[in-house]
């Protein structure tokens, strides 16, 4: 599609961001981490008993070394953070992309829509014709519409179109799992609330 990234190129822009530890990501309720030398920076903590999962927005401690304002997904966390001050953010629950679709990169929010339309792309038409061609021509926004209540749209940093992105869903018994064809999904009300904080630029990590 004219203006969308291909899949090609959608991999090749993740490489850098592929090997990134989701270990850097301090989890609520855990001490923050002793200051390190910043060749240690990315070293995984010593393993603790996980918290159980938990989608609603908490403030939590992050590590130190994220960019204030950026919003960073871990997607096999299935956590999506904005990060509000050195050292803290807001962490809300996501779904993510099924294994073999899951999208991992670097982009900023191009665009906001509230009540978005909604088109599957040509790839999700061909894997599952049954399901998505009736909707070839598009889908109005409204309660009905996939993409829910927000969505912010991923853009590179050169303006293309990466077909990703984070957006509310008429399903939120799906957070906390893989199982988009690649966006980051959130419940309706964790979306109006990050749309509302997170201006037009705002740097996206997906890893």
């Amino acid at each position: 599609m004219t203006g969308r990234m291909n899949r090609r190129q959608m991999m090749m822009l993740s490489l850098p961001l592929m090997a990134a530890p989701s270990a850097l990501l301090a989890q609520a309720a855990r001490p923050t981490a002793a200051a390190a030398p910043a060749a240690a920076a990315a070293t995984p903590a010593a393993p603790r008993s996980r918290a159980p999962y938990d989608p609603a927005p908490t403030e939590v401690a992050i590590r130190d070394g994220f960019e204030v304002g950026s919003i960073i997904v871990v997607s096999n966390q299935y956590y999506l953070y904005h990060v509000i001050a050195p050292g803290r953010a807001v962490r809300y629950g996501v779904a993510v992309g099924t294994a073999e679709l899951v999208w991992k990169g670097r982009a900023v929010v191009g665009r906001k829509v509230e009540w978005p339309s909604w088109t599957p792309t040509p790839a999700m038409i061909e894997r599952k014709p049954e399901q998505y061609a009736k909707y070839a021509n598009g889908m109005p926004g409204g309660p009905q519409n996939p993409l829910g209540a927000r969505a912010l749209y991923l853009h590179t940093v050169s303006g293309q179109d990466t077909s990703i992105r984070i957006h509310g869903t008429t399903e939120p018994g799906s957070i906390g799992r893989a199982v988009s064809n690649g966006c980051i999904r959130m419940r309706n009300e964790a979306v109006m609330d990050l749309f509302d904080k997170v201006p037009l630029g705002t740097p996206v990590y997906v890893y």
